[in-house]
């Protein structure tokens, strides 16, 4: 059965209805093309994307003072947002996994959030806040050589995969907590400083943006 908030802890147990699920897409010759697609264009665009902002940092670009940011001063709170981030990652890939065709969505979805980020980073050539702290993420570091990124700015790419997180999910109550966890991710970034306000909210539409061409990719000629 589908999972549900009250028994969320089955989902990292019942593997064998996830099993069957992916068993009987994959019998579908259409899926398999558009899933190995997805899979290689995902893979291009973070390593491209990963290269690109390796060699954006040492690149000279502007900054501007934020009205929200001048208010406050930044306050570290790396591990509160990537506790969020990596959690709601969890818990979204594992309740996806029951349906194939929403996960491949999440994947395209998620392919051009990061294809659009590229895409604005390149034309939009962002320094960091003078007050920001450097947010660690072991991921994107992993895959950018090991340094800390500071100028991958517009827009806001935790933000846009929490709220892809969102769109994507089928369960009422995960929803409910993956859109407050977007808004505390998004609060979390902007109270340390490490984005501009217009990052944090111009990542909702990028994210919309990007799900809404998902699901028409994913829907043309299956």
């Amino acid at each position: 059965m589908p999972p549900t908030f009250n028994n969320l802890y089955i989902l990292l147990i019942n593997l064998t209805e996830i099993k069957s699920a992916w068993r009987e897409r994959f019998l579908n010759p259409g899926f398999r093309y558009r899933f190995l697609i997805t899979v290689i264009v995902l893979v291009a665009v973070l390593f491209s994307l990963a290269r690109f902002l390796d060699y954006n940092e040492e690149l000279s670009g502007f900054a501007f003072k934020d009205p929200l940011l001048n208010l406050f001063s930044p306050v570290d709170v790396t591990w509160f947002t990537f506790g969020l981030i990596y959690l709601s990652l969890i818990v979204a890939l594992v309740s996806l996994s029951y349906y194939p065709e929403d996960f491949l969505v999440a994947l395209q979805s998620y392919s051009l959030v990061f294809f659009f980020r590229f895409c604005t980073i390149f034309l939009l050539p962002l320094d960091a806040p003078a007050t920001t702290i450097s947010l660690t993420d072991p991921f994107v570091e992993f895959f950018g050589g090991g340094e800390t990124l500071h100028r991958d700015l517009f827009f806001s790419g935790h933000v846009a995969t929490m709220l892809i997180f969102y769109l994507t999910s089928r369960n009422k109550n995960l929803k409910k907590i993956f859109l407050v966890n977007t808004i505390l991710v998004a609060a979390a970034v902007l109270i340390q400083h490490v984005h501009y306000t217009i990052d944090v909210v111009a990542a909702p539409f990028f994210a919309y943006t990007s799900y809404k061409m998902a699901l028409y990719i994913s829907t043309y000629k299956k």
